[in-house]
């Protein structure tokens, strides 16, 4: 499984986000992810991947695209 494959699984089984929904131009809060759903999920991301979002900002303002270059940024 690849990073976007897991990042959407961790959306739609742990906070309940539609998969048909996730795309990434779609804004995080479109999806349901506040600034407290974020910081979960940076931390299971983190966990999960074994990768070190400590220092990405991101908002709910960022698309799901951005997560994903962040998290991919952390995995290199």
């Amino acid at each position: 499984m690849d990073i976007a494959e897991q990042v959407r699984t961790l959306l739609t089984t742990k906070f309940g986000v539609d998969p048909l929904s996730v795309s990434p131009e779609v804004p995080l809060r479109k999806l349901g992810v506040d600034s407290l759903a974020l910081e979960e999920l940076r931390l299971l991301i983190e966990d999960g991947l074994q990768v070190d979002l400590e220092d990405v900002e991101l908002t709910p303002r960022d698309s799901y695209g951005q997560l994903l270059a962040a998290v991919h940024v952390a995995a290199a």
